[in-house]
């Protein structure tokens, strides 16, 4: 039956905007120095005929979505920016009434083909990786869900019940989920405060010593003042995975300059994850990084939360990446292979035991995925894409709103605070950092809380 709230599209808009990073972010062999931001309007009306105007905002994040020997980073952008107009026209096409979960579950349908035409009209060898559809895609996810909760007057995480769905979760996971909601696994209120996990870089200086050319804007240089600066208590570790020597030694040189420098403030307690980005060649590798911290520094062991996608993205390719053993000493999350449910499914037999969201894969998605994660009894993290104002805030109230998540990362503050700038001045308890934790509690707003 048709639901007074359900909503059709009226208009949308997309626009971007360009930002150069302070300082370069090497992660999982590669650099990223610079943002395009891709902005969504959408104007929807409900069955009463009122109007709204819904906004999503996210990274292209081609570096990390389309790593390619064979394109550079400028194309991928370009073509990812391509498949995002097209979904638009795809989306602004549709003339049906309804939840945003089904307006996107509808549209998603043709991201494949679409993917297809534009490698077709680029000339690419193949099409669009699904990482980076759904990337593109997601400030469109977002807008329609921020539009929904707007025009109807609410909260867009309390309206995933049955009084606004017309599907339960069966309709998009499986039958394990029937009869079930989305607000089964989402909270009505956002956690208050939540801690900051603050990104420590490949290239990132540690101490002043390894500053070389000082940037001089204000903002802290190096690890230890960015711990004072914040009152950080919570630290991702980007590493090689191709060099056990230099990832080991790493763990170990941020270890002695945050003993050192949360001695000096008071804090006895931190905590750390470790990044490979994929470039792990088995679990092999992970099990003898985690044996050699544990002989050298059994504290900083102790400190290690979870170990993130340490092996190919490609879970079916490489069938062999089992992650069983790791699992059992800590746990490890799907990040880059975490496209859909059939991938968290089969990352699950392959031994991860948690779950790295991201809004930048799309709100629909992460809300599946949430669910799918929290039924499974699995770990949740919800991760960054150096989320910059308003997908930095979509990010936050992600994590807010899902049971399970401890912590939100949140680095465009380090890296592009220039696109933080408007968004701070209304929201200074996110952007603002003094006790290494967010004011999420400011998320509470009509549509996706802010």
């Amino acid at each position: 039956m048709p639901r007074p709230t359900d909503i059709r599209v009226v208009d949308i808009n997309i626009t971007y905007d360009d930002f150069p990073f302070r300082t370069p972010l090497k992660f999982g062999g590669r650099v990223m120095d610079r943002h395009k931001l891709i902005n969504v309007e959408v104007t929807v009306e409900n069955k009463a005929k009122k109007h709204a105007v819904g906004f999503g905002s996210m990274p292209v994040g081609q570096v990390w979505a389309w790593p390619s020997n064979e394109l550079s980073p400028d194309d991928t952008s370009a073509a990812m920016v391509d498949f995002a107009e097209r979904i638009v026209l795809l989306v602004e096409g549709l003339q049906e009434y309804g939840h945003p979960i089904d307006l996107i579950f509808t549209a998603s349908a043709e991201y494949h083909h679409s993917a297809k035409v534009i490698a077709n009209r680029r000339g690419l060898s193949a099409p669009l990786p699904e990482l980076a559809q759904l990337v593109a895609a997601s400030p469109i996810d977002a807008a329609l869900h921020d539009a929904f909760g707007k025009v109807n007057d609410v909260n867009s995480y309390n309206a995933l019940s049955k009084e606004y769905m017309h599907h339960d979760l069966s309709e998009y996971l499986d039958e394990q989920f029937a009869g079930e909601y989305l607000d089964q696994y989402t909270l009505r209120e956002p956690k208050a405060r939540m801690p900051l996990y603050h990104l420590v870089g490949a290239l990132d200086p540690l101490t002043a010593a390894d500053v070389e050319a000082p940037i001089g804007d204000g903002l802290p240089e190096t690890l230890a003042d960015w711990i004072k600066a914040d009152g950080l208590t919570h630290l991702k570790i980007k590493l090689n995975g191709e060099d056990l020597d230099w990832d080991v030694n790493r763990v170990l040189a941020v270890d002695a300059v945050a003993a050192e420098t949360q001695a000096a403030r008071g804090c006895s307690t931190w905590f750390y994850s470790v990044d490979f980005n994929e470039k792990c060649e088995n679990v092999d590798y992970v099990l003898g990084f985690l044996s050699r911290i544990r002989e050298q520094n059994p504290a900083a062991f102790d400190r290690i939360q979870y170990i993130e996608q340490p092996t190919h993205r490609d879970l079916k390719s490489h069938p062999d990446n089992k992650m069983h053993k790791a699992a059992a000493i800590k746990p490890v999350v799907i990040d880059e292979s975490l496209i859909d449910y059939d991938a968290l499914l089969l990352a699950r037999e392959q031994g991860y035991s948690g779950v790295a969201l991201k809004a930048c894969k799309g709100h629909t998605e992460a809300l599946f995925a949430a669910a799918a994660a929290q039924k499974f009894g699995m770990f949740l993290c919800v991760q960054d894409l150096t989320c910059p104002g308003y997908s930095f805030l979509h990010s936050a109230s992600l994590a807010a709103r899902i049971p399970g998540v401890a912590a939100i990362e949140g680095n465009s503050r380090q890296y592009c605070p220039a696109a933080n700038k408007v968004w701070a001045h209304d929201f200074p308890g996110m952007f603002d950092i003094t006790d290494g934790t967010v004011d999420t509690s400011l998320l509470q707003g009509l549509g996706l809380g802010f």
